[in-house]
Order: structure tokens, then sequence, then C-alpha cells
């Protein structure tokens, strides 16, 4: 991790579960965090938490990535104040549980987790990337995705709606801006991490699930997995990392 010490890494969703623990452990290992979610308390608080030497490192700001404006102003502050983004991690996500897709009136909820999951990675990936590209960084973007963006699990708890379309896109995505960050001549990296089932905010009863013996991983896992590939060397890119509990069944 030598290379990245100092270096500003973006971490979106980062109020709570994985998102929390990524930018928690991205400034105890060298970095200069920039933590977005909409609860800007909520980073507030993750920001009194770490060692009192840090927290200089950890800057919270509120930021709802579905909303291109918020975000373009977001990575011009980042631009301006901390000179660009060199590694983005895009965590923000939502699921829909309950409501069907083939349910009357469903609309907003489908909008809601498409203009998250798919718009929210287009609007953060084109900002970082072209941040890491006018200053011919060779940086990372890691995006977390989903076991369910590779197939489309049968759940004991409801529908799950248009989720796993949207990680379907999201794996898409990442090999077209594979493609892409090539051809523009740039050594960028995108690593997709399609995580099992983990104990966190995004679906409704976990700790009741895990509790019943269904084994679930923790938001600590998922952020060691980004560790691991942002320690790789720079000749190397993990294109995907699927990290799944022992004993899952989904």
């Amino acid at each position: 991790m030598e290379r990245w010490q100092n270096k500003v890494a973006v971490v979106t969703g980062a109020s709570a579960g994985i998102g929390a623990a990524i930018a928690a452990d991205l400034v105890k290992n060298g970095f200069v965090v920039v933590a977005l979610a909409r609860r800007e308390e909520r980073l507030q608080e993750n920001r009194r938490k770490l060692p009192e030497n840090l927290q200089s490192r950890y800057h919270p700001r509120r930021c709802d990535v579905s909303n291109e404006d918020e975000v373009k102003d977001t990575f011009a502050w980042i631009e301006t104040n901390l000179g660009g983004t060199d590694v983005l991690v895009n965590n923000a996500g939502i699921g829909a549980i309950g409501v069907e897709l083939s349910a009357s009136d469903n609309t907003q909820v489908i909008r809601n987790v498409v203009e998250t999951n798919i718009m929210g990675v287009v609007y953060c990936v084109r900002e970082a990337f072209n941040s890491m590209k006018k200053r011919n960084f060779d940086g990372h973007i890691v995006i977390i995705n989903s076991v369910a963006g590779h197939y489309v699990p049968i759940v004991p708890f409801g529908s799950v709606n248009i989720y796993p379309a949207s990680k379907f896109a999201v794996t898409a995505m990442v090999e077209t801006y594979r493609q892409e960050f090539a051809n523009a001549g740039t050594k960028v990296k995108v690593t997709s991490v399609s995580p099992g089932g983990v104990l966190t905010e995004i679906m409704p009863n976990m700790e009741a699930y895990r509790d019943a013996g269904n084994p679930l991983l923790d938001a600590e896992d998922i952020s060691n997995g980004v560790l691991y590939v942002l320690s790789t060397p720079p000749h190397v890119q993990v294109h995907e990392l699927t990290i799944r509990p022992i004993g899952e069944k989904l």
C-alpha cells in the first residue's frame, strides 16, 4: 500500500455498512478519504470514531450520488481542495424488497434503484476517471457489485425487484470501463467486488436471518477485499473478486 500513501480516495455510501468500514480502513492505511453519503450526521459520527490523529484525514461530505449536479459539485470540491481523485470506491447502492417487479404502481421504487445503482456509478466513475486522466495518474476504481450481478438469487424475504438487473448492468459496465480506460491510453484499473450476503442495512431483518442459521459476511470482510485489490502491483488488475460466506445457499 506504500504507493497510495497520502493519496485521495473517495468512498460513496460511506455512512454505514460496507462503505463505512472501507472509509475507516482506507484512512488507517494512509489514504486521505472523502466519505460521501446522504446522511451527513452519520459521516460525522464515523469521523469521531477514528483515532484522533487520523480524523483530519477523513472528510465527510453530503452527496446523493443519484443527483448529477451534486456529484459534479462534490468532485469539483475535491479537485479544488485536495488536488483530485486518485481512488474511487463506488459503494452506494439500494435495494427494494417486497415490491414485485410486475406490481402496479412500482415506478418510483424501480426508478430509485436504477438511479442510485446504475446512474450513480455512471456519474461518479465519469468524474473520478476524468480527474485521473487529466493528471495522468494511474488510479483505481473499485465498484461494489453483488453476486446478484451474476445470477438472480431466490431469496426468502420477498422479491428483489430491479436490484439484480441493476447489478447485472454494473457487471457489464465494469468490462466496458476496462476497455475504455485501456483504449484511452491510461493505466487506470477497474475492479468489480461482488459480495454474497453481508450483514448491513441494505436488506431488512438481516440479523434475524443470520440468527436463523444463515451465514453472512461482515462489512469488514468486504473492506479487506478492497484493500487486497488496491495492494496489487501496478501491472496487475483484479477484474472481478467474488466474496461469499462459507455455507451460503443462495
